[in-house]
């Protein structure tokens, strides 16, 4: 059944680089916040960093929760399900930080990534636990492509419609915490 692994190995890489979604779970630390998971996908938006910590491309949101949530306690947890193929389930445990565009770090990172409009920051994982299970109740499903809503979207704002849609709602979290500090580019 399931099993801890010490790192990423290139078995665990490759089964990675072929899911089509993968899911990102964090929390606050009030027992009253909500609880924040959402699914993420595009292709080429995930990476290995290392065999200790992964990075995805965050996109502009209705809401800002993983990045409040990371910033505030720094917990969260990856998720990837086997949709296809073998059953299998893949969960990354750790400490997660956000880089946002405006930081310099996001520039170096940002090369690892397509270039996609409506990026806002760079979400980076130290794992602490990595651990897989059966997947044996995830059903099959068919992969059909990419939706490309959400760089459409992105391109008919253009970057001040971008700017003022995330001023308006990314600087802070359903349950008030901060969201995105730096200068929005």
């Amino acid at each position: 059944m399931g099993k801890a692994y010490e790192h990423i190995d290139d078995k665990l890489r490759e089964f990675i680089a072929k899911q089509k979604v993968f899911f990102v779970a964090t929390a606050p630390l009030s027992g009253d916040g909500l609880i924040n998971l959402s699914p993420k996908g595009l292709d080429g938006t995930f990476q290995v960093l290392s065999p200790t910590s992964v990075a995805y491309l965050d996109f502009v949101g209705s809401g800002v929760e993983t990045i409040a949530h990371v910033r505030e306690n720094r917990r969260m947890t990856i998720m990837f399900c086997a949709f296809d193929g073998p059953p299998k389930i893949l969960r990354l445990y750790g400490k997660g930080r956000a880089i946002e565009k405006s930081d310099p770090e996001f520039g170096r990172l940002a090369e690892r990534f397509p270039d996609l409009p409506g990026a806002r920051a760079i979400i980076c994982l130290d794992c602490e636990r990595i651990t897989d299970a059966c997947g044996f109740g995830v059903p099959f499903m068919a992969y059909q492509g990419e939706r490309s809503q959400l760089t459409d979207y992105a391109e008919r704002k253009g970057p001040e419609g971008l700017r003022e849609y995330q001023e308006k709602k990314n600087r802070q979290s359903l349950d008030g915490l901060p969201g995105l500090v730096g200068p929005i580019s």
